[in-house]
């Protein structure tokens, strides 16, 4: 049994202000036991306008950001997945909004890009997002090995799409994490829902950051970061505003849960 952490912020424009909150963050996170610790998306920066993030883009392998990930992986002794951070893509118009998993080491050990794009008008307010003005889409599913379990990454918007998670499932993840920055209002009416449907419908671990309050650029994001077991019950919930939830990963029941009630053994598959 381990503790994971998963990390809330509520991003500004400037980098070194926000990795100076999650360092804060992590660092608690660590002392309260957790050894696996989940930043949201965009915990490094969220700009004023669209395109900030990409006047911060870091080439693969080097930055500022990506030292700090390294950093306090092996300073605090967690094994770390970094949310979301602007990499160099192939259209250099645009980034690619990666995620990167740091062993306890401080080694890279995983890098997941997000594949779901929010190109949406949020029903009910003003607010219009084109992610695909300034990011370049991922398209390979991400599972790796940790000592914690099978680990999966999605980000944000991918939350809305079951086939990816079924993806992942057929990769055999066992833990889900997913940093996001949910808007206020979609928030309110999906978060919780969707990630318990996650869950449940793949009796698996979700750790789930989200970014949780007002922003300079006008912004409000949802909060509620959340840690979910194999049955859907939400373990620990964090409202809004800068914090963490923590809660055991227990791979025992989570083998029990799979071997109990064996719905992944029913599923049939259909040819269209």
């Amino acid at each position: 049994m381990s503790k994971c952490a998963a990390i809330q912020m509520a991003s500004s424009p400037s980098v070194r202000a926000n990795l100076i909150e999650a360092e804060k963050l992590i660092a608690e996170a660590a002392k309260a036991g957790a050894k696996l610790v989940a930043l949201p998306e965009n915990f490094a920066i969220m700009g004023v306008a669209e395109f900030d993030k990409n006047k911060q883009k870091e080439v693969d392998g080097t930055g500022p950001i990506q030292d700090f990930l390294s950093m306090v992986a092996k300073k605090y002794d967690v094994w770390v997945v970094g949310g979301t951070i602007p990499l160099a893509a192939d259209d250099e118009r645009k980034v690619r909004a990666a995620c990167l998993v740091y062993n306890n080491a401080g080694e890279r050990v995983g890098r997941y890009d997000k594949i779901h794009l929010f190109d949406v008008s949020v029903p009910n307010t003003n607010e219009e997002y084109r992610e695909s003005n300034s990011i370049e889409a991922g398209d390979i599913p991400f599972v790796i090995d940790t000592p914690f379990g099978k680990l999966g990454v999605a980000v944000c918007y991918d939350l809305r799409f079951p086939e990816l998670f079924r993806d992942l499932l057929d990769l055999g993840v066992e833990i889900l994490v997913v940093p996001a920055a949910f808007t206020a209002e979609t928030g309110a009416a999906h978060w919780e829902v969707l990630l318990r449907a996650r869950a449940i419908e793949n009796l698996c671990y979700v750790i789930a950051p989200n970014q949780g309050g007002f922003h300079l650029n006008g912004r409000k994001t949802f909060g509620h970061s959340m840690i979910i077991d194999p049955w859907g019950t939400v373990l620990d919930c964090y409202k809004t505003g800068g914090g963490f939830v923590s809660a055991n990963i227990d791979k025992e029941r989570l083998e029990k849960v799979r071997t109990t009630f064996p719905v992944l053994k029913h599923r049939r598959f259909f040819c269209k």
